[in-house]
């Protein structure tokens, strides 16, 4: 996703290799990726990371609302509407040629009642007001990897407001790229540091995540339980990242708290 106001004028291109359809920008960086003999699974590292915050509420009835900033090739939309039926989510995408492509290459189901594509601006959207969620997540670069408004303290205040009581935000910032300290620093202004990152993918991508209500008190064994029945029912192995979050957060007591 674009994270301007104005309409975004580069192309959107696709490639093929070794059974992977990829997503672009107008250039070689990967903006989203699908597994073509499974087009339901999460093909990036840190995507799968994005999904991380299941391991930090409990599963029952949680998330019932979700909220994703970009759409990309629709992996994150496309894991929530498979593995998580009870969950309704609304993407907010810039891009009207990005939504098409991934419906059209990507397998983005068309079922508005669960699955609701908005065309906007993310952070219009977000410091527009409305309706709060039980998870926000946040994808969104354009082709010159810039994260425009969606990186800023307004717009994570913003996202903040939006959550539910037991709402989670996470956000996919670029860990080697020189304003990454920056960027962790505004969202723990934002969340009264209430932020827990994890370390960076190979690909660069950092996964974080924070929250404003009610708090995170979760102990690594009930983490590797929810982790060890995600991978049963959805193939989606967060084992690693137990061990990854381990290496980058204090866990006094050898729990997780934010």
């Amino acid at each position: 996703m674009r994270n301007t106001r104005t309409p975004p004028r580069h192309p959107v291109d696709i490639s093929e290799e070794a059974g992977v359809r990829y997503l672009h920008f107008g250039s070689d960086w990967v903006q989203g990726a699908m597994r073509i003999a499974r087009p339901w699974s999460l093909e990036l590292a840190y995507t799968r990371e994005m999904m991380a915050g299941l391991l930090l509420r409990p599963a029952a009835e949680w998330p019932r609302s979700a909220l994703l900033i970009g759409l990309g090739a629709g992996s994150l939309a496309k894991f929530i509407y498979r593995y998580l039926p009870e969950c309704r989510t609304t993407v907010v995408e810039i891009n009207p040629q990005v939504e098409f492509i991934a419906r059209q290459f990507f397998k983005l189901p068309d079922d508005p009642q669960r699955l609701d594509v908005v065309i906007g601006c993310g952070a219009d959207y977000v410091l527009g007001g409305g309706r709060g969620f039980d998870l926000i997540l946040v994808d969104g670069f354009d082709p010159e990897a810039r994260t425009g408004p969606l990186d800023t303290i307004p717009f994570y205040q913003g996202c903040r407001a939006r959550l539910s009581d037991d709402g989670l935000f996470g956000v996919n910032l670029l860990g080697r790229d020189r304003n990454f300290p920056a960027s962790v620093d505004r969202l723990n202004q934002a969340f009264d540091g209430r932020v827990a990152v994890l370390p960076s993918c190979d690909s660069g991508n950092t996964i974080a995540f924070a929250t404003g209500g009610k708090p995170v008190d979760v102990t690594l064994d009930a983490m590797r339980v929810r982790a060890t029945a995600l991978k049963q029912t959805t193939r989606l192995d967060l084992l690693p990242t137990i061990s990854r979050l381990q290496l980058a957060n204090p866990l006094p007591d050898g729990r997780l708290r934010i």
